[in-house]
């Protein structure tokens, strides 16, 4: 099923419901005043879900007359992975880097910001100093259903809730001079991210599901749009560290907690960063091409659905670049 969480008009509090055919079924008005991480953890809720549907006492909107929220409009965390070999060995060699043995040990991620969620549709406001190199990134993510710590990659589907799409949108200039410190993606990373457009059960994705030793992987086509032109394609399963095993990672030690978030980094060509950066070492004329005022990010992902974003330049010129000693 397809859960999200949605207004009827900016003023009023958010609500939950699951989407079928152009028609959300508002799931408070059955389980009362809850979130969806909070119905995560009712036992038994998809069938719970499916029964309060085929009832006649149903309260539903069409979606052409709602404002979409993020599917958790506050997660608990996010953390975002490094998953596609792709991705990490092109970006690499672009700069003149070998490839880094550690990433074919173990999975890695960074924690993000999870108070700059956006969602599908909404307008994104970027200060000055990120259209310095502002650049999107096309991924999918996995909200945590179940909680729990020092979870083993045999059991770890079990924890995830669904699926969503992400786009960790990054400002290319901070991200790359403040990682020159060994330190972050900090200010690069925490502005704004997109998820998307609703939670999609994994039950769902099964046939496009693919076992493997190590967990599932996911034949999913991811697409990108800038102004209506495709610039990145790709497809999830070609993952290289699945979900599982960075849940694995993730949670040793660590408690996991239902609404976590943590994204898959990166599919091979999916930023502007790759991009610019193979068609430079082909040609030195290239010229880069980055995000601008006013430009329009279409997302799209096999049985995800598809998130489109306008990128709007604030009226506020204050500059972190020009704080420098």
């Amino acid at each position: 099923m397809k859960l999200l969480s949605y207004k009827i008009a900016e003023n009023q509090t958010h609500q939950i419901g699951v989407l079928q055919d152009d028609y959300i079924y508002n799931l408070n008005s059955f389980f009362g005043d809850i979130s969806l991480i909070e119905l995560f953890q009712i036992e038994e809720y998809q069938n719970k879900v499916e029964n309060y549907i085929a009832s006649q006492n149903i309260v539903k909107h069409s979606i052409k007359n709602i404002v979409l929220l993020p599917p958790l409009p506050q997660p608990n965390s996010f953390r975002d992975a490094y998953a596609f070999r792709q991705h990490v060995e092109t970006c690499r060699k672009n700069r003149g880097a070998q490839m880094i043995s550690e990433f074919d040990q173990f999975p890695v991620f960074y924690f993000s910001n999870h108070n700059s969620m956006y969602a599908d549709g909404q307008d994104i406001e970027i200060m000055p100093d990120h259209f310095n190199k502002l650049d999107y990134e096309l991924e999918f993510a996995i909200v945590i259903g179940k909680g729990g710590k020092n979870i083993l990659a045999k059991d770890a589907e079990q924890h995830i809730a669904g699926f969503c799409i992400l786009n960790d949108i990054s400002a290319r200039t901070l991200q790359m001079e403040e990682m020159k410190l060994n330190l972050g993606p900090a200010k690069g990373k925490d502005f704004a991210n997109v998820i998307g457009p609703y939670l999609v059960t994994k039950d769902e994705l099964d046939t496009k599901s693919i076992d493997t030793a190590f967990g599932k992987k996911y034949d999913l086509k991811m697409q990108c749009f800038v102004n209506g032109e495709l610039l990145s394609e790709g497809n999830a399963k070609n993952m290289n560290w699945t979900f599982a095993e960075i849940i694995e990672r993730a949670s040793y030690g660590v408690e996991l907690f239902p609404g976590d978030i943590i994204g898959s980094g990166t599919v091979g060509t999916g930023c502007l960063l790759e991009i610019n950066g193979t068609n430079k070492r082909k040609n030195a004329n290239y010229i880069e091409k980055w995000l601008k005022d006013g430009d329009e990010i279409k997302m799209n992902v096999e049985g995800l659905g598809s998130i489109t974003n306008k990128i709007i330049k604030s009226k506020n010129n204050h500059s972190i670049l020009k704080l420098k000693k």
